[in-house]
């Protein structure tokens, strides 16, 4: 995916920092708007591991750090969960003054809470995801039980949460004891996806059935089956990102202008982009968005098809496609058509066939399996269209490669 670093004014005024995370090719179908946990980061890595799964079906993602944390600017004893709520808000602004307003609210912990009460003011949101989300955000204050007494008594105090300390005020807690969300939930009326992990020992999976339980229909639920609050698993978190990828596809597909769309071609159109996560490269193609990697053996992460898998793909598709058309045409009773391949290196001397005289050559076996009543004729005669697919014959033409920089 693509992600730039950028800043955007919260909602009292200080800068606030975010990541705008796009597709390979830039141009996403619609886009969404993400929000971190209580006193976590945009950076978390289960949040990257989300946007990544978004981007690679083709949703935009804007996520940032609420004011006073991560690297955006103010200070954090001076917010509370409305003000996480106004961010969110200005944020949706910023967006659709710069990029797409969201179609898409993700709220990860309090973040859930806080796009849940912000749904409401975003007539642009079709479709709201929460995960591991508490169903009052008056639940955060059990994570303050050693220093609520003092909170009471001296206006503040402070706290220390994962590790980092910060200054939480009276105020905070009282604008918690404040929201009043069964009444947002049952007037959302967007549809929602709540996920939730059944072992989540911060924000217990009874918040997930009250959430579900108040939403009106369509509601959704997915258990994160073993995940932890953090969703600390790479798996839980990309897991996370596809299904909601998936789901929230259902009711924003087609909402960006035509403009925006990328233009169709019978040509083959592709953008491949890898980043420092060892070999897993996203690659858009012509519309479609898949992944390509190398095995483990060779060092990746073995999280898509190789090269040479997805070249013996398309010989592949290419020959299945031709000798559907061809049978079709000729009307002849082919119900299917299966095709194995396999790619090796052999040495030219093996190669009775090949002009190379020494050396090693790419070899490619196709075996072809065709599944319907056909004689022998037919049989054979389709053996021989097989070799004129065109990626056959592109594979056995001459072939230019013209490589240049691309302008910056």
């Amino acid at each position: 995916m693509q992600s730039e670093k950028i800043t955007f004014p919260g909602a009292q005024g200080d800068k606030l920092s975010a990541r705008v995370d796009l597709p390979v090719d830039g141009k996403p179908i619609a886009y969404a708007l993400f929000a971190h946990c209580f006193t976590c980061s945009k950076n978390l890595r289960a949040v990257g591991n989300i946007s990544r799964a978004l981007t690679g079906q083709r949703i935009g993602v804007l996520r940032f750090d609420f004011t006073g944390l991560g690297e955006s600017e103010g200070d954090f004893a001076d917010t509370n969960f409305s003000s996480n709520v106004a961010d969110l808000v200005a944020a949706a602004q910023f967006m659709e003054a710069e990029y797409h307003a969201p179609a898409i609210l993700i709220g990860h912990s309090l973040g859930g809470a806080a796009v849940l009460q912000a749904a409401g003011e975003l007539p642009s949101v079709k479709a709201v995801v929460t995960i591991n989300a508490p169903a009052d955000p008056g639940h955060v204050a059990h994570l303050l039980t050693d220093a609520k007494a003092e909170i009471e008594a001296q206006g503040q105090a402070e706290v220390t949460l994962a590790g980092r300390t910060f200054t939480v005020k009276k105020q905070f807690l009282d604008d918690l004891d404040g929201a009043k969300m069964e009444t947002t939930i049952r007037n959302l009326r967007r549809p929602l996806l709540v996920c939730h992990a059944p072992l989540d020992n911060i924000v217990s999976v009874d918040n997930a059935a009250a959430i579900f339980k108040a939403a009106r229909h369509p509601k959704s639920y997915l258990s994160l089956d073993q995940a932890d609050h953090l969703l600390s698993n790479e798996e839980d978190s990309l897991y996370v990102g596809t299904v909601a990828a998936a789901w929230a596809r259902k009711y924003v597909g087609g909402l960006l202008p035509d403009a925006d769309k990328p233009a169709l071609s019978a040509d083959a159109q592709v953008v491949v982009r890898t980043d420092r996560e060892h070999y897993r490269t996203a690659i858009f193609a012509n519309g479609h968005s898949l992944n390509a990697d190398e095995p483990v053996s060779a060092g990746g992460g073995d999280t898509g098809p190789t090269p040479y898998d997805l070249l013996l793909a398309g010989l592949g598709s290419c020959t299945s496609i031709t000798l559907r058309m061809y049978a079709d045409r000729k009307e002849w009773p082919l119900e299917a058509i299966v095709v194995h391949l396999d790619h090796r290196k052999i040495h030219a001397d093996d190669c009775e066939e090949c002009e190379s005289p020494s050396g090693k050559i790419d070899r490619i076996e196709r075996e072809v399996e065709l599944i319907g009543d056909l004689d022998d004729e037919q049989r054979a005669r389709l053996l021989e269209i097989a070799d004129k697919c065109p990626v056959h014959r592109t594979l056995h033409s001459e072939i230019s490669v013209v490589t240049r920089l691309r302008e910056q």
